[in-house]
């Protein structure tokens, strides 16, 4: 079983930083974020290979998986055995590469990994966004598994003040992933049954208040219907619409997460503050961090 991360994008939000440095490389503490993704892709059981879609633009992501015997060596010879350690962890982490060199969307990201894909279903996590515990996706095969191996995707609760910037899904709520009774069907572990999706709908049209968080356990379907997805929103191929089709052909779900389960890295602010978050909830860095911000009023 694979998954794949799409990693092509510019990164412009980060310019001028990402000139040089691939966003996926800026680092939340001392890794970059992508290895948190790719560990977490490798999280759950029967999961053998992470495919990251790259550009041919940045190289640096692809170098960063590599083994580099010289360094490594430079570091053993100086007796910075942990570092050397820590450095080969990237390179035994079993990932591959493919590439799309054009921004034509999400879901023709997807699909250049078609070719590495085995039939059978397959991840996706997108590369700007990561749990630290890494069982978003093991809980999201849970669910697929007790409802015949179909497509789950992870969503999370928006304000409804705010549905209007997200894709909203519709359906109803068909049980709590633990088995206790359904008290609130968009809390934590409620498990709904999809019957359609809505781009940015205005408020008094949003049949939920459950925004896509970037997670998704699709079948092999879906990849079938992107090689012939017509372009949609932004003239681009959206992994969306193919689902919308899927939807018509096979039954698919939703697991609600706490929002405050992931960590986003996709913007400059949200970046910041994932790193001050895992930096508070590191028992040996928060420390040293507290005494760096010193008396910083927030």
């Amino acid at each position: 079983m694979k998954a794949i991360i799409p990693a092509a994008g510019l990164g412009t939000r980060f310019l001028p930083a990402t000139k040089c440095t691939p966003k996926e490389l800026l680092p939340v503490l001392n890794k970059p974020v992508i290895q948190y993704v790719v560990e977490e892709a490798l999280e759950p059981e029967g999961v053998d290979e992470v495919v990251i879609v790259n550009s041919h633009e940045k190289p640096q992501i692809e170098h960063y998986f590599a083994e580099d015997k010289d360094f490594d060596a430079y570091l053993r010879a100086h007796g910075k055995i942990a570092l050397a350690d820590k450095v080969a962890e990237a390179s035994s982490l079993p990932v591959s590469f493919v590439y799309q060199d054009q921004p034509l969307g999400l879901g023709h990201a997807i699909h250049c990994a078609a070719g590495k894909m085995d039939g059978e279903p397959f991840f996706v996590l997108l590369g700007d966004y990561f749990v630290p515990d890494r069982q978003m996706c093991v809980r999201m095969a849970k669910v697929s598994r007790e409802h015949g191996n179909c497509s789950v995707i992870a969503v999370a609760p928006v304000p409804e003040d705010q549905v209007s910037r997200y894709g909203i899904v519709a359906g109803e709520c068909v049980g709590m992933l633990d088995g206790s009774p359904v008290t609130d069907s968009e809390a934590e572990g409620a498990v709904w049954k999809l019957s359609g999706m809505v781009e940015k709908p205005k408020t008094e049209d949003a049949p939920s208040h459950l925004f896509i968080v970037g997670r998704y356990l699709l079948t092999p379907r879906v990849m079938e219907l992107l090689a012939t997805q017509e372009p949609g929103a932004g003239g681009e191929i959206q992994l969306t619409d193919s689902m919308l089709k899927l939807l018509a052909e096979e039954d698919m779900y939703a697991l609600v997460v706490d929002p405050a389960e992931g960590c986003d890295t996709g913007t400059p602010a949200a970046w910041a503050a994932t790193n001050a978050r895992m930096a508070l909830k590191d028992p040996e860095m928060a420390p040293a961090f507290k005494e760096a911000l010193g008396d910083v009023e927030l």
